[in-house]
């Protein structure tokens, strides 16, 4: 089958959202599709001024020939087609047998193309009100494309609207890559990771707060911070602090470490935090709805209610104080995780777009 993905734009630096849609479009290249990703310098191009289109048309020459679309934040094949285009106008858009928006801003470009582009579906990865306008972006959840989600909550959500979902399929973890190196039982307990996101709804505030709290009381706590931004002015200067770390890094980070630390108030899923249970970490979370896909209070990970420091600081607490429950919880939550492969995901996503075009066919 012939598959586009259109995403938002393009990430020179990791992206949630972005890496589900590289793992889909990698996987399904090898299955024998032939996958299209394109990355708009605009999704709403007909709201930009000309002097500004005139800019992006000259971003785009410079770019060719200095090559600053290069992406070394995650590893592409090379079957899979990586397009640029200056507007996700229907011109610039390959035709197809399946084409997906992934974010609210491509749905309502996907919505407006002719059938030719393919059957039209939206993987819906979050309720995107921190990026946009939430009236608009609700509107896209009840626009005629076939919607599939990524976890239960969304389902839900879309539900409530009155909107029907093909396909609940949960995001996977690449277990080749996120792995345990150093045993459960031979970590520093009092060590914390968490990825640093200074965005309100990411909670970095009640994260922070909550480590403060904890070093309070344990002097001699100690945590590692990874993260695409600089970093901040509110982080403690005894924290150790990693930008853009390489991929290969990451689950070193998470291997060095007893606990992760997750403080975020939304996640359409939350990839770091199941990340972080591959490579042995107790998970301390809170209630960001997506993480709850795989995070079971005192079974697979201590959960609180959002924006409540105190109680992820107590929570951490626990884990230090009672290394037998830390190291419980972290085997409990790592043999769970298990269960969220690609593999699963990619045969269910597969078999949601080629029954779909069947079923139009007959």
């Amino acid at each position: 089958m012939r598959i586009t993905f259109i995403l938002p734009g393009w990430a020179k630096s990791p992206v949630g959202g972005f890496k589900v849609v590289y793992e889909y479009a990698n996987r399904l290249s090898e299955k024998g599709h032939q996958v299209n990703v394109i990355h708009p310098r605009s999704p709403f191009f007909r709201e930009v001024k000309f002097k500004h289109k005139m800019k992006m048309f000259a971003n785009e020459i410079a770019s060719h020939f200095l090559q600053r679309n290069k992406m070394d934040w995650f590893t592409i094949s090379p079957n899979v087609n990586m397009l640029i285009v200056n507007s996700l106008e229907e011109r610039n858009i390959p035709e197809g047998d399946a084409i997906i928006a992934t974010a609210w801003q491509t749905a309502e470009w996907v919505n407006k193309y002719s059938q030719d582009k393919g059957n039209k579906f939206y993987l819906i990865q979050h309720y995107e009100i921190w990026s946009g306008p939430e009236e608009r972006i609700k509107a896209t959840w009840k626009m005629p494309l076939k919607k599939i989600v990524i976890s239960r909550w969304l389902k839900e959500l879309a539900e409530e609207m009155g909107e029907e979902i093909i396909a609940y399929i949960p995001n996977g973890i690449d277990f080749k890559h996120f792995n345990i190196r150093v045993p459960i039982d031979k970590r520093e307990p009092a060590k914390i990771t968490m990825l640093y996101d200074p965005s309100s709804w990411k909670g970095p505030e009640e994260g922070i707060a909550a480590l403060n709290m904890v070093k309070s009381k344990i002097p001699s706590l100690s945590a590692i911070f990874f993260s695409k931004y600089t970093k901040g002015p509110e982080v403690p200067g005894w924290v150790e602090f990693y930008k853009n770390p390489l991929q290969e890094e990451i689950p070193q980070i998470y291997n060095s470490c007893s606990i992760f630390l997750h403080s975020s108030r939304s996640e359409g899923w939350g990839l770091p935090p199941a990340e972080a249970m591959a490579c042995g970490c107790a998970l301390v979370a809170s209630n960001s709805q997506g993480v709850l896909e795989y995070a079971i209070h005192q079974e697979t990970a201590l959960v609180s209610d959002i924006k409540n420091s105190a109680a992820l600081a107590q929570n951490i607490l626990k884990l230090i104080r009672d290394n037998e429950l830390r190291i419980s919880l972290a085997k409990r939550g790592n043999q769970y995780i298990q269960r969220f492969t690609w593999e699963k995901a990619v045969s269910k996503f597969e078999e949601v777009i080629i029954s779909t075009k069947r079923h139009l066919k007959s």
